[in-house]
This record gives structure tokens, sequence and C-alpha cells, in this order.
């Protein structure tokens, strides 16, 4: 029977009468369509469910990058403290962006990103996620040219205007900025936490670059080798020539392994490094919206005390534009607790994220970094075993 992963984690089946809420989806059958500049990758993106809210247990629907755009962008507009997951960036290479390997990497953050959504538990509630996950194609295009402000703009802009508020998130806790800054001990810890972990991660994601390369080059020598070695068989004698043909089978046999272990290191070592890289910049981004928050709290209380103190001074002088005064005040004091409430709210959903943020990332960069010492161990294995098996006809070779 097929089992599908809870909301909480856990497997569950879908035919299970204990009833546990339940949100799976695959994002699969990556395919190109279009030509030339108007070409894109299409995906099929498949949800199981039992949540009430949607229209059946099953739901098959066809999505395009610019669509998991839609929904990241319609999530970060609305659901502010929260650390909403990262897209992949799209290849800035143009004879990469339809490679099978690129189109695979692409494929799997892609499921990441909604399989977090799904599995947040506020996240999970949005009105968009679940436009997204059951629409028609029509209908998500139709939202997508709706879209205004921020939504309308290219993915291009999209990018330019995060690189903004990365630069003014970059410049307040740098300090060439000097605007009104909220001073908490905790607070500028976690930025300090969040700016450290993303040079970090950075750096481990340069270094599994390299090691997914070096790999990769040591395969293609090893194959070079290979065939340099039966060619040099072939010409010689017949215990000498099937000895070199034998080794030449062997490095080449070694090369395949080299390359496969290249790939599922790239993509079970260097893309959860990478994707944790883009993670950062995302709360990074939050922590942007936090010292908007603050600020527009602080202007409006000092611009409310301004108002108080002229009310007072109309009141004395029994003006005849007191009573717009109150007004205008009364607007203002409002609008001041109101970005008090929303300021409150981003701190304390940013404090329950971050600890669901080191979770996670205990536990994932745990099964990363233990994939990454299997790989490393299994291919030492394979190639200790391979050489080994040569050693008696090479031996016998050299002492007849």
């Amino acid at each position: 029977m097929e089992q599908q992963r809870s909301v909480s984690g856990s497997v569950q089946s879908p035919r299970s009468p204990s009833s546990q809420p339940y949100l799976s989806v695959s994002v699969t059958d990556p395919v190109k369509l279009g030509n030339g500049v108007q070409a894109y990758i299409s995906y099929r993106v498949i949800t199981k469910t039992n949540f009430p809210e949607y229209q059946g247990p099953e739901k098959i629907v066809i999505r395009r990058y610019s669509d998991f755009i839609w929904l990241r962008d319609r999530l970060f507009d609305k659901y502010k403290g929260i650390f909403i997951p990262p897209l992949p960036e799209k290849s800035a290479v143009e004879k990469f962006r339809f490679s099978a390997e690129f189109i695979e990497m692409r494929r799997q953050a892609l499921d990441v990103f909604v399989n977090r959504i799904a599995s947040h538990n506020l996240l999970q509630q949005s009105e968009d996620l679940r436009t997204f996950l059951q629409a028609d194609e029509e209908t998500m295009e139709r939202l997508r040219s709706y879209e205004t402000g921020i939504f309308k703009k290219k993915p291009a802009d999209l990018m330019q205007i995060f690189k903004d508020v990365q630069s003014k998130v970059s410049d307040v806790v740098l300090g060439k900025e000097k605007p009104v800054e909220e001073s908490n001990p905790e607070y500028e810890k976690l930025k300090h936490y969040v700016f450290e972990l993303e040079n970090h991660l950075a750096e481990a994601q340069k270094h599994a670059y390299r090691l997914v390369k070096r790999h990769r080059e040591l395969g293609q020598s090893l194959s070079d080798f290979g065939k340099a070695a039966k060619l040099l068989g072939a010409c010689e004698g017949q215990a000498l020539g099937k000895a070199f043909s034998d080794l030449g089978a062997k490095s080449e046999a070694l090369s395949v392994k080299l390359q496969k272990e290249a790939h599922q290191l790239l993509m079970s070592f260097e893309e959860p490094l990478k994707d944790y890289v883009r993670a950062v910049q995302s709360i990074k981004a939050t922590i942007g919206e936090r010292a908007n928050a603050f600020r527009q709290q602080c202007e409006l209380a000092e611009t409310m005390k301004l108002k108080e103190i002229n009310l007072d001074k109309l009141m004395l002088t029994r003006s005849d534009r007191v009573g717009e005064a109150e007004h205008e005040y009364k607007e203002l004091k409002a609008a001041s607790e109101e970005a008090t409430k929303r300021f409150e709210t981003i701190v304390r959903l940013m404090n329950e994220e971050i600890v669901r943020f080191q979770e996670q990332k205990t536990r994932e960069m745990g099964i990363a970094f233990h994939e990454f010492a299997k790989g490393q161990a299994r291919l030492a294995n394979s190639v200790a075993d391979a050489w080994r098996s040569l050693l008696p006809k090479l031996e016998a070779c050299s002492s007849a």
C-alpha cells in the first residue's frame, strides 16, 4: 500500500482509519515545452491529502517555475515573521538551463520547497497554497497576470528587489545606515548567528562543489587511462596483454562508479548545503521585514507624541481645529497600536521560527553529512577491492 508523509512528519497511509491529517506533495515529470526564448519546463504537482478544505484526496496539476514564484511571493507578502522556504535560482547560463542534471536539481529543489510549505503548521493553511495545488493552468495564469506591485515584476526584477532588501539588512547590521534600531541583546545575537551561519554554509557548499568536481575529473581520467591501457594490452603478449586489458577494464569500471558517486554527492550533499544558504537568505529577508516594522512602529509613536502636543496646544487656545486634530490623533493612535501589534507578532513568530529552523537544520544536515560519509566509504571500498583484485595478475607478470 502506498504511504504518505503526514504534516507532523510521520508516515501515514491514505486509507488509514485513524484519520491523522496529512498533506503530501510530489513535484514530478519535468517536461520541456516551447522553443527558443519561450521554452520552459513544466512539472506535474501531485497532492494527496485528507484535509477537508481540499477538493478531494488526490489532485494533479501542471505547474511551471513562475507559478512557484507566485506562491513564494504571496506567502512572503502575507506571512510576516515566517521564514518562507527559498526557491532554487534560475540558471544564468542558457546552455545549462535544459540539461538533464539541472532539470533534476530544479525538480528536487521545487519538491523540497513545496513540501516545506505543506508541512509548516501555519503556511499549510494558506489559501494561496490550496490555489497553487488545485487550480487549473488557466486560473494560475490569470492569477499571475492580475498581480500588481512586486508580484507584477519579472523574475530578474524580483531578484533585484531581494538583493536590495539584503543590502538594507546588511547596512542596518553593519551600521552603515543609522535609522531607529531595535536594541535587544537576543535580537543582536540572532543577527550575528544568521550572518555567521551564512558564511560557514557558503564555505562548506563551495568545498562540496570542489569535491563533486574532483570526483568527476578523476572519473574522466580513469576512463581515459583505461582506454589507453586496453590499447597497450592489445599490442603486447598474452600474459602482459591480458593484465593490461584487465587494468583498463577495471579503470573504466571505476570511472563509472566515480561519476555515479559524483552525481550522488551533488544531489544529496552539495544541493542540501546550497538550499540552506538560500534558507539563510530568506531569514535575512525576514530580519529586514522586522527592522521595517520596528521603524514604522517608532515613527508612528513619535508622530503620535507630536500630534498629542499639538492637540494640547489647540485645546488650550480653544481653537476651532480641535475636533479635526482629535480625529487625526485617534486615527494615528489606532495606526500606532496596529503597528505595535504587527511588530510584536513578527517578533513572536521569528522566535518560534528560529527554533524550528535549528531543529530542521540539525536533522537535515545530519542526514546529508551521514550520506556523504557513507558514500565516500562505499566508494573507497569499491576502489580498494577493484585494485586489490588486479594485484595477483600484475605480480605474476612482474615476476615472470
